[in-house]
């Protein structure tokens, strides 16, 4: 059972738990008030109530005080609801501890649909390898190669370990690895790193490196390092209760001790320090805290955007430098034509490029293919590494890289390539050439039009060629861009973007997971994205939509200047009536423990009903 899965089930369980609870307490009430009970029973049924719904925080607080943190919330949680009994207000002892369950299960509900094993779902490791040893093909685990073996790798299998191809060519799915979508020829000489796929041929490839030092365990060791590395935001109430608590309690034992001493009332000072610490109990804090915060996590998923913690939304209102990832995240990640030349031979490019494409599956053949689909069959010869060579009734046509035409003595004018370009030649003539590249979101330079308005920060990273990257960063008016990126040199450059504010990054793919996991805040793309990059990410964009992020930045901020008005609004109303529960100035009010009561539960309320407004959201 994956951590997450449990996780939920714990949570079903405090669902459970809270919601029979809840009947209890509604029956014991309604006995209280219909029938006259025995004062023995009626506190043994509030008491049962009571230990039911809070028996974990009760010993938290046992245990932490042995352990010597004596002032936490868990204390004061069980301190101020035995005063409440002990001033026989036995409905609200158990109300509060109830209140503080249901806060930290909606803190818990919402953080659950985080992180399962990541590294049980990357699937780039490959579980078996094949090496040559003595001639013979022998099958074994990754780990058991050393340095310089040569390894068999066949179409269809993983890359195992780092290395250099001494034998054979074909095309690589780097994918996995940089994220690029068009396949990468490798060749005699050529560099590989493990978690590629081959997607035709064969390769001997001699082995660079252990399985300790690849590519893929790097990979994973990235994964699971920032993803322990990466310790939840404290929670206000923890930070608040290390000042607040002792404060209290010191106080209530003040009032309750020191007056008497001198005018002997010891049972009306008793009263009055019981009361302080009822009124002490940080009710409102504890529930409208996460009620908050939850209120932004829903709002955020009504747009299409799931936020898998509280503490991911408030780093996210925070977050003034975005990084993006290139392919599948500001673009489709699919390739289309983008422009023929010469445009006046539109047609006839297109055609006699589509005649050579028409029986490949390949990414560019089906970009021309949609483009233009052929009519006229042909005879096609693929030449490995160059192209394509096609035979019909018009002549000898020649559809590829600037290698294939001069091998056939074409000549190929001058051009700056920041796309992927392929060259079409007829009968021993240029004819024209076709510039594929993949498509930008409509939505993504809206988004950073935005998130620059906001004052933050965005860069673009890609494993794509500098030419390639500089040309969309431009067509996306993206200033800072770094390109030819494996996945540990993306995380480094976030490491050193965090130098200038607190980072989000926004990615898609496998190779994404480690740089998803480092940055303050990752954000995944959660329709087309890998299941990975879903599980490393903190916020899932489930429509994909860059523009989202910009939605969630705003309802972020909302929510955390909601909090913050909660905080201190039950701050100040509390501090108020403590002063005048303290110096008695309740005892003169005839009903001054409904004025004490007020102040717990009627701010609490309040302070949930403000939290609500975080879940209304309007679009534009």
């Amino acid at each position: 059972m994956h951590v997450g899965d449990i996780a939920m089930t714990r949570n079903q369980k405090s669902l459970v738990r809270i919601v029979a609870l809840l009947v209890a307490y509604a029956v014991v009430i309604a006995l209280s008030l219909a029938l006259t009970l025995h004062p023995v029973l009626e506190i043994a049924l509030f008491v049962a109530v009571y230990v039911g719904i809070g028996y974990d925080i009760i010993w938290k607080a046992v245990r932490n005080t042995i352990r010597g943190n004596l002032f936490d919330e868990n204390f004061l949680m069980t301190i101020a609801t035995i005063g409440a009994f002990a001033i026989g207000e036995y409905i609200e002892a158990v109300a509060v501890m109830m209140l503080h369950q249901i806060g930290e299960l909606f803190q818990r509900y919402a953080v659950a649909k985080g992180r399962k094993n990541i590294a049980e779902l990357m699937d780039i490791r490959p579980e078996t390898a094949t090496m040559l040893v003595d001639g013979e093909e022998v099958e074994v685990h990754p780990s058991e190669i050393q340095l310089g073996d040569i390894l068999i790798v066949k179409a269809g299998d993983k890359i195992p370990l780092d290395g250099i191809v001494v034998e054979g060519c074909c095309n690589v799915d780097t994918r996995a690895i940089t994220g690029e979508s068009l396949p990468k020829w490798v060749d005699v000489g050529d560099d590989v790193v493990s978690g590629c796929i081959l997607l035709d041929g064969s390769l001997k490839v001699q082995a660079t490196c252990d399985y300790d030092n690849s590519t893929v365990a790097k990979i994973l060791d990235l994964v699971e390092n920032a993803t322990a590395n990466k310790a939840p935001a404290e929670k206000f109430i923890t930070k608040f209760s290390k000042y607040y608590t002792p404060i209290v309690v010191i106080l209530a034992v003040l009032v309750g001790v020191v007056p008497p001493l001198f005018d002997g009332l010891w049972t009306i000072w008793l009263k009055r320090a019981m009361m302080f610490l009822f009124v002490s109990c940080p009710c409102a804090l504890v529930i409208s805290v996460p009620m908050g915060f939850f209120g932004g996590i829903t709002a955020s998923s009504k747009m299409g955007v799931l936020v898998k913690g509280s503490n991911y939304l408030e780093t996210l209102a925070k977050a003034n430098v975005f990084a993006f990832d290139k392919t599948g995240t500001l673009t489709k990640g699919n390739f289309v034509v983008t422009d023929v030349f010469p445009a006046e031979n539109r047609n006839e490019v297109l055609e006699l490029a589509s005649i050579c494409e028409q029986y490949s599956n390949h990414p560019i053949a089906v970009a021309i293919n949609n483009e233009f689909p052929a009519e006229k069959r042909a005879v096609v010869t693929e030449m490995a590494g160059l192209g394509i060579v096609a035979e019909y009734v018009g002549g000898t046509i020649l559809c590829g890289n600037e290698q294939l035409l001069a091998k056939y003595d074409v000549q190929v004018p001058q051009i700056e390539q920041s796309s992927t370009t392929v060259f079409v030649a007829k009968n021993g003539k240029f004819v024209g050439y076709i510039t594929i590249a993949d498509q930008i979101k409509e939505e993504s330079p809206v988004a950073l039009a935005e998130l620059a308005k906001n004052n933050c920060t965005t860069v673009m990273l890609t494993g794509d060629s500098e030419q390639v990257a500089k040309k969309v960063a431009s067509d996306l008016g993206i200033e800072n861009y770094h390109a030819e990126l494996l996945p540990q040199d993306k995380v480094a450059v976030v490491d050193q973007l965090k130098q200038k504010g607190v980072v989000a990054f926004v990615g898609d793919g496998i190779n994404d997971a480690p740089v998803l996991a480092t940055a303050d805040v990752g954000i995944a793309m959660g329709k087309m994205g890998s299941d990975v990059a879903v599980e490393s990410a903190d916020i899932v964009l489930m429509n994909d939509n860059p523009k989202a992020i910009v939605t969630a930045k705003k309802i972020a901020k909302k929510t955390l200047a909601i909090v913050k008005q909660n905080i201190v609004f039950s701050i100040a109303v509390k501090v108020a009536v403590l002063v005048l529960s303290a110096i008695g100035l309740l005892d003169k009010i005839a009903f001054g423990l409904i004025v004490a009561i007020l102040a717990d539960v009627g701010v609490c309320v309040l302070a949930i009903l403000n939290s609500l407004r975080a879940m209304v959201v309007k679009e534009k």
